[in-house]
């Protein structure tokens, strides 16, 4: 196939180009060219997405497309403008989306047929009202402008977490570093809580196969249920990084009344039973497979000693609990009411 991929240096964009190149797919990227280096042997292209010219530039040197694959779009109105653009240059368009953009998530179980956010598809960031779904309702108007467009040969991937190498948010990134650490570690909730995040190579695959085997619409991508827990995530952070950090598994209601930040202050954490019941049937029988967790964590950890880096994404900032918190609640909880003593 020949390949376009919008974005294609971050995250997942690099793992699609990288694995697209690696099944001999000639691949060209759209990107800036300042969020970070082209992926070699791809022909990459550099402009912004937003301007109708560098749109039209990107069609004038390098013709047409199998497909599309939109890995950067997150304003409708920006993601329209590239829609329209291509549709008469490209046989199909898939725009990776996100579970955010369904109304119920993360607090209700989700298929496809769940109810989605509303956005127009000519959205713009800047006349779309604040709130906490800001990011699930542009995401949403995504979806919708490229439908507008490409109709039935539009294909909406909505991932729900996604981990791996590159990862740019740093969610594993940060509970390595911690537990590297050593000492005891704050462990949230219950260790045979189920969760089911996806390596980036996982999504990376399927969506070069969904496309080639023409699947379309719109399709959850996240582990099957029961795929892990986050007591073998956490059991993977300590065997990876052999620091023989001790994990001292911490009640969710009492870390709620201590005013713990859910997803945040310890990533992948949220007490609400619909954060990991996204259901991917559809895509699992369309050949979606998951590597086991712990294979994710290792290869994960190898890249951060390897001298990789999350890039400087936005949300890095909100990421990690204070060390002295950390010490202070698990003095507490050592203390509290049905605890053993230790």
């Amino acid at each position: 196939m020949r390949l376009l991929v919008l974005g294609g240096t971050w995250f997942l964009g690099r793992a699609i180009v990288e694995e697209a190149l690696r099944r001999g797919h000639e691949t060209t990227t759209f990107n800036r060219g300042i969020s970070a280096s082209d992926v070699p042997d791809a022909r990459a292209v550099h402009g912004d997405r937003a301007s109708a010219t560098d749109l039209a530039r990107l069609i004038d040197e390098d013709g047409g497309w199998d497909a599309v694959i939109d890995t950067s779009g997150y304003v409708p109105a920006v993601v329209l403008l590239a829609a329209r653009a291509l549709a008469g240059r490209a046989a199909r368009y898939a725009f990776v989306s996100s579970v955010n953009a369904y109304q119920g998530w993360p607090t209700e179980p989700l298929t496809e047929a769940s109810p989605v956010r509303e956005c127009a598809p000519d959205a713009t960031d800047e006349g779309l009202d604040a709130g906490a779904d800001r990011y699930g309702r542009l995401k949403a108007g995504c979806e919708n402008a490229v439908a507008s467009v490409f109709r039935d040969r539009a294909l909406v991937l909505r991932p729900g977490v996604i981990l791996g190498p590159y990862e740019s948010v740093g969610r594993v990134p940060w509970w390595l570093g911690r537990i590297a650490r050593g000492g005891r570690v704050l462990a949230p909730g219950f260790p045979e809580r189920p969760i089911q995040p996806i390596d980036v190579r996982d999504v990376a695959a399927f969506t070069i196969d969904a496309l080639g085997s023409g699947l379309s619409g719109a399709v959850n991508v996240a582990a099957p249920a029961g795929h892990s827990t986050f007591g073998e995530f956490l059991a993977a952070c300590v065997e990876a990084t052999g620091s023989g950090a001790e994990l001292e598994w911490v009640d969710d209601d009492f870390l709620l009344a201590q005013g713990v930040r859910m997803w945040t202050e310890l990533p992948l954490w949220r007490a609400y039973a619909g954060t990991w019941q996204v259901d991917a049937s559809r895509a699992l029988a369309a050949g979606l497979r998951a590597r086991p967790l712990p294979e994710t964590v290792a290869d994960t950890w190898a890249w951060m000693r390897s001298g990789g880096a999350a890039l400087d994404h936005t949300r890095q900032a909100q990421l990690g609990i204070d060390p002295r918190v950390e010490q202070k609640i698990l003095a507490d909880w050592d203390g509290h009411e049905g605890v053993p003593p230790r």
